[in-house]
């Protein structure tokens, strides 16, 4: 069955590395183009190297936090592209973790902004786009944390639960308009980022990094950390033909860490 991904357009925020490039190169192998936004102009453009799919990828430097910038990377890939059709929330994460009673105002508002704002003012802008055609995916990346919740994550955890709701919600805006909405859940995936950022988190956890790993390994039925490939293979799925009847889902790829 054909995916029907030929010839659409997709804008993917923090697409440079991890989950997001391996979605980009995933709906490129559908015979999709892609709009790629990140920080560093650097990573952006070995990112749209690595992918090796000339003028079917682009890229443009913007940061997650900063509402301008976000709506100007939806509005550079429809500029580019002529149309847009598939929008990827994957930017976020969380950083500088600290138990509740140490966490400052600007911590908490930064991981708002990175994860639950950059989602709002992207899928408003995009929706501009797709309402329109009568056609559109949506794909929010949340994590396993927005289904329950761990102890120093409180914000990024907390942001995350309000994507899965956000996602519920737009969907039923939409949903006759031909739009769908939904979100992807991922578990532990070992990217670069985990990878070098995962040791100081792992010490504000009080163990090693391999110990982090394990204890998330555990947590899950597979007894494994999931692949970026896992994750981009469902992501192909709800943006394509296949999944136009999905719409409003919550969906975990974390190897069964959460059951529901």
């Amino acid at each position: 069955m054909s995916s029907g991904l030929e010839g659409r357009v997709a804008a993917i925020t923090g697409g440079t590395a991890g989950i997001g490039l391996g979605i980009a190169a995933a709906l490129l192998a559908e015979g999709a183009s892609v709009a790629l936004m990140a920080r560093s102009r650097d990573r952006g453009a070995a990112a749209v190297a690595s992918l090796g799919a000339g003028d079917r990828a682009m890229f443009v430097a913007g940061d997650a936090t900063n509402q301008a910038e976000v709506e100007g990377f939806v509005d550079a890939a429809v500029a580019r592209f002529g149309r847009l059709d598939i929008l990827v929330n994957n930017a976020g994460g969380a950083t500088d973790l600290q138990p509740i009673v140490n966490l400052s105002d600007e911590e908490w508002d930064r991981v708002m902004k990175w994860n639950l704002y950059s989602t709002f003012w992207a899928t408003r802008r995009a929706l501009k786009v797709m309402l329109p055609s009568r056609w559109g995916r949506v794909i929010n990346i949340s994590s396993v944390e927005g289904k329950h919740g761990k102890a120093v994550f409180t914000p990024y955890t907390a942001a995350k639960h309000a994507i899965n709701g956000f996602t519920k919600s737009v969907a039923r805006e939409v949903g006759t308009e031909g739009v769908t909405v939904n979100a992807i859940c991922p578990g532990l995936v070992i990217t670069d980022i985990i990878r070098s950022n995962g040791p100081a988190t792992a010490e504000t956890m009080g163990m090693t990094f391999d110990e982090m790993v394990a204890m998330f390994s555990r947590d899950s039925a597979l007894q494994r950390p999931v692949t970026v490939e896992e994750v981009a293979a469902l992501a192909v799925l709800l943006a394509s033909d296949a999944g136009s009847g999905i719409t409003g889902a919550i969906m975990s790829v974390d190897g069964g860490t959460a059951q529901y």
